[in-house]
């Protein structure tokens, strides 16, 4: 039987060892990881895998994208593809940071609960690479998606990106239709609480230890139904919500009360999400593996 071989591609000095142990428990029989991988010098690389193998043995090879730097790695995503001859490529899977597969199990989690289409979902630090993802898998689901920033620019501009992305118009204002994308940048305390008093659910992306929301906000807004926590270095982004907590109620003996998840919560979906999309690599030779892809695979997964 010919041997399963991935490529680990990854833009930093070192390969992620955390992406290297998953590749391996995923079923990989031979991990050639390289570092430092930029998108003006992959072609010689992917010729490298694409040419040694021929007809059925190509699904026996396959890519992994990764890195700490998303947009780096998206543009080297991009330049693997663009080394491929029509037919004679290989699969290839971006997930640079955990970007894709953390925002897929995060989105998911939330389908546990309740109906996404027609709801509306408050993305706070939703200009960084998981938020953004959170923001155009929410989208494609048909929620209205608020996604906030400091920076109202920065807000906009991503609201334009994820939505030239999934064919749809942005700057939706009070009463959109759902699955439009509105920027918010909340100037003061009451602008921040008038927004999230919109929320059916609340996703919080934003930087490692910064409090976004305090516990006391998070009680006080009656609509609420779900709130995820994606930060795991304390303190928390959403205040009263702990690392290991899964479909949680925020009140104990509350039913009526939010649901809550931290990021441990969700790791679990998202562990059988990165494994199951590095197998489905060598299924076939032609697969391409981003936010689409991966969400609908961990959709997949919550089924089994």
């Amino acid at each position: 039987m010919t041997s399963k071989i991935l490529f680990q591609f990854d833009v930093d000095s070192h390969p992620s060892s955390f992406d290297s142990v998953v590749a391996i428990d995923a079923g990989v029989d031979h991990l050639f990881r390289y570092d430092h991988v930029e998108s003006s010098g992959v072609e010689s690389l992917v010729h490298g895998a694409m040419f040694t193998r021929g007809g059925d043995d190509l699904r026996n090879t396959a890519i992994f994208v990764g890195g700490n730097d998303v947009r780096q790695a998206e543009e080297l995503f991009a330049a693997v593809q663009n080394a491929f001859f029509g037919p004679v490529r290989v699969s290839v899977m971006l997930d640079a940071s955990g970007c894709n597969t953390t925002a897929a199990a995060a989105v998911a989690s939330i389908t546990k609960h309740m109906p996404l289409a027609g709801s509306t979902s408050v993305v706070l630090g939703g200009t960084g690479p998981v938020g953004r993802r959170v923001a155009h898998m929410l989208a494609r689901q048909g929620v209205h998606v608020i996604l906030t920033s400091r920076s109202l620019d920065r807000a906009e501009s991503a609201c334009a990106e994820i939505a030239a992305g999934l064919g749809k118009p942005s700057g939706a204002s009070e009463g959109a239709e759902a699955g439009r994308l509105e920027a918010a940048a909340p100037e003061n305390a009451e602008a921040k609480m008038a927004m999230l008093d919109r929320a059916d659910t609340i996703i919080a992306c934003g930087a490692a230890g910064v409090e976004l929301v305090t516990a006391r906000e998070l009680q006080s807004l009656p609509k609420l139904r779900l709130a995820i926590d994606l930060n795991a270095v304390p303190p928390a982004g959403i205040g009263g919500i702990e690392t290991f907590d899964k479909s949680k109620r925020m009140r104990e003996n509350d039913d009526t009360s939010p649901i809550v998840y931290g990021p441990i919560g969700v790791g679990g979906l998202k562990m059988r999400t990165h494994k199951a999309a590095i197998a489905k690599l060598f299924q076939s030779n032609s697969l391409v593996l981003d936010a689409n892809e991966i969400y609908d695979i961990t959709i997949e997964q919550m089924k089994q």
